[in-house]
């Protein structure tokens, strides 16, 4: 045994501000961290998931027995013999399972690329070639996968905020505005597109069902894991140690579910991971949307009317709402205000979060909007969003806890140079290029979660934080070790941080920006309070001393208040008016983000948002064949992202932000750099070619049929 630290001597000046460098970094550049298609398990078999290839009807019949004689081939699952799966519950997020990942429960096909059935062998080949050699008949039925504004089938939906906010008499205001931007702006369809494919190895030991995995919050699978197959939440143990990406699509899939029938089936082993074309059917993506706003306002920009409505697409099967309208409900505010988010049923796959699910689209609609209105009434657009900073939630009426947008403006604005701005738009010229400058608001909500942790003082003087957090790739894993650290009172290098395991008890997923906010506040208090109990001089017993954490009751009793993260983006772009190509040359974001725990790894998620804001904007697009239901290019080569040629030197920057209500003072920042980048990017396309492109991506094709000012 030991004795425990004293705070006087091992106290380090404060850890969280501080830059370190990812705590796992060694591990995931020499090959060391394994991920969930990594790990060994002796036995193991391989699932290959079929994928229907009608976009609606049912299956006539699955002809497994030539396939059953291939080559290693071990089982064939499918509706005809697959277990019954319970679905009827609302699972931790607060919603329904979407029916895609409660696989071959009925004969339906309701879109395009539905999982049909899975081929298990021992090896992935054998089951890859078996699968592709499994013949499925259906019968046909017609199929819709049009999406556009206006269509008499599309109704409100509330998703995770209600579906319509208003007050005041819209009609009116407007008809006394001096100036009414009346406008329709799109955004195509776009996908998760990260590093590391979805994949999943399940197996039983002892009577427990184990799922190995890469997801977003172990216990969030766990629990759909527990309730869809009738299981004691004791019997599911679900480990995701590292993950490759998620940005919202890792949940539960069909791969998980399919993966637990086949070892159920075979009692052993069983891993399913998914091809990237499988991915753009089975794992979600960001819906396209058709947005309409209208702004109208005094002659001194100062906003009377605002009306955003969003219509976004879902599937037959689960209504998933993209709740574009959400951004208007805290930007800006107006005495005639009206908000709505609709959905149409078409019968395609379901679509799910994307990295600032709502924000990122509907941003794009307002904050163009803005800059439209800016220019009609001659104001300078940051000027006319500051005239326009509400005192109070525009819909809520609840008080800010802190909104500092107007700070970020303002030193954006000093950093990018905006007050040599020329405003007017396509003058700057540089041979055959039109250059110009954009700039746009962003906001995302800052919540908390309920989660626990639990922290235990070693006997050789180290400590262990044990929660079942995800770190997806945002130095989670780090953070917490700082965070962990100051409440300890000890260097970073005596903590080690354990994640990625729904045996840790429940924790917030990584999702909505609230992970390291959630996270953050249970691993402090777990460790005050071990910090308290520990007595200097004291010896720790061998099997250490732990405590447990629960911020159930404290994020309860919080004071309703509007909690968000802000933020002022700016972009300057060349547009060659010959070939048509859009370059963005420089960026900027300046952000309020409450305390910034990491500097290093938050700067990486600021930056890797705004790069993924030029992609939105110039690049990405997914295109449906109107004919099969089915994606044009669902691949890597045929689904343009941005690459290192397409980004520029980007800058991230804060201004002091501390949130008085968080122990730690953090706010989220995984998704506001994305949110106002798309706006910013085309707001400086009109501004050097005086074309408005209301619709993403801003593509050369797009560009040379505009039109524009001639070099």
């Amino acid at each position: 045994m030991t004795t425990a630290p004293t705070a006087g001597r091992t106290t380090p000046a404060g850890a969280v501000g501080t830059a370190h460098t990812r705590v796992e970094g060694r591990d995931k550049v020499t090959g060391a961290a394994r991920y969930a298609a990594d790990l060994p398990f002796a036995d193991l078999a391989h699932g290959h998931l079929v994928l229907s290839t009608v976009a609606r009807g049912r299956i006539r019949s699955v002809r497994t027995a030539d396939v059953l004689d291939m080559p290693g081939v071990l089982t064939v699952l499918h509706h005809g013999n697959a277990p019954r799966l319970d679905t009827d519950y609302v699972g931790m997020l607060g919603v329904p399972p979407d029916p895609t990942a409660a696989v071959f429960q009925h004969d339906r096909i309701p879109h395009a690329g539905w999982p049909v059935a899975l081929v298990v062998a021992e090896t992935p080949e054998q089951a890859r070639e078996a699968a592709e050699a499994l013949v499925v008949t259906y019968e046909r039925q017609p199929h819709d996968t049009a999406f556009r504004a206006g269509r008499p089938d599309a109704y409100p939906a509330d998703g995770h905020m209600p579906a319509v906010t208003e007050k005041g008499d819209l009609e009116a205001e407007l008809a006394a505005c001096a100036h009414v931007v009346d406008e329709e702006y799109t955004t195509p369809e776009e996908h998760h597109a990260m590093m590391e494919p979805h994949a999943a190895t399940a197996r039983w030991d002892g009577g427990r069902l184990e799922v190995v995995d890469s997801n977003q919050g172990t216990t969030w699978v766990a629990d759909d894991l527990v309730r869809m197959f009738s299981l004691e939440p004791s019997a599911v143990r679900v480990r995701s140690e590292h993950v490759g990406g998620g940005f919202g699509s890792k949940g539960l899939r069909a791969h998980q579910v399919a993966a637990v029938m086949a070892a159920t089936a075979l009692r052993r082993p069983v891993r399913v991971v998914l091809t990237r074309r499988q991915m753009f059917s089975l794992t979600g993506y960001r819906s396209p949307t058709a947005q309409r706003v209208r702004l109208g306002a005094d002659a001194d920009g100062r906003l009377r009317a605002l009306e955003h409505r969003s219509l976004n697409q879902t599937s037959t099967v689960w209504e998933f709402v993209e709740p574009g309208a959400g951004p208007a409900r805290v930007m800006y505010d107006a005495d005639a205000h009206r908000t709505a988010n609709e959905v149409v049923r078409l019968d395609v796959p379901s679509p799910t979060w994307m990295r600032a699910p709502g924000e990122a689209p509907g941003s794009f609609a307002l904050e163009a909007a803005l800059d439209e209105l800016a220019e009609r009434c001659g104001v300078d657009p940051i000027e006319l969003r500051l005239r326009n900073e509400p005192g109070r939630g525009p819909v809520s009426g609840l008080p800010f806890a802190g909104r500092n947008l107007a700070a970020c403006f303002r030193e954006g604005a000093r950093r990018f140079g905006w007050a040599d701005r020329d405003p007017r738009p396509g003058v700057r010229r540089e041979g055959r290029l039109l250059l110009g400058t954009g700039t746009a608001a962003a906001s995302f909500p800052a919540g908390a979660m309920p989660s626990t942790a639990a922290v235990t003082a070693q006997a050789d003087g180290t400590f262990t934080v044990r929660i079942a957090a995800a770190d997806i790739g945002t130095g989670a894993r780090t953070a917490l070790t700082l965070v962990a650290a100051d409440a300890l009172r000890v260097a970073p290098e005596r903590v080690r941080v354990r994640i990625g395991d729904s045996d840790f008890g429940p924790a917030m997923i990584a999702g909505g920006s609230a992970g390291t906010r959630s996270w953050s506040w249970a691993v402090t208090a777990a460790a005050e309070e071990l910090r308290d109990r520990l007595v200097p001089g004291a010896a720790v017993p061998p099997e250490g001393i732990t405590v447990r954490s629960d911020t159930t009751a404290a994020i309860g009793a919080l004071a309703p208040k509007e909690r968000h993260s802000f933020g002022a983006q700016f972009a300057e772009v060349a547009v060659d008016v010959t070939t048509g190509e859009v370059r963005v040359r420089r960026m900027l974001g300046v952000f309020a983000a409450g305390r910034i725990v990491n500097p290093l790894t938050a700067r990486s998620q600021l930056v890797g948002g705004m790069a993924w804001g030029i992609s939105m904007a110039l690049h990405e697009e997914a295109v449906r064949d109107r004919a099969s239901g089915g994606l044009y290019g669902a691949d890597l080569a045929g689904y343009h992202v941005a690459t290192h040629a397409d980004v520029p030197a980007i800058e991230a920057h804060w201004v002091d932000d501390p949130d008085p209500d968080d122990p730690v003072g953090v706010k989220g920042l995984g998704e506001v750099g994305i949110v106002g980048a798309a706006a910013a990017v085309a707001n400086a396309v009109w501004h050097a070619t005086g074309v408005r492109h209301r619709g993403l991506p801003i593509r050369p094709d797009r560009v040379l049929r505009a039109g524009g000012p001639r070099v």
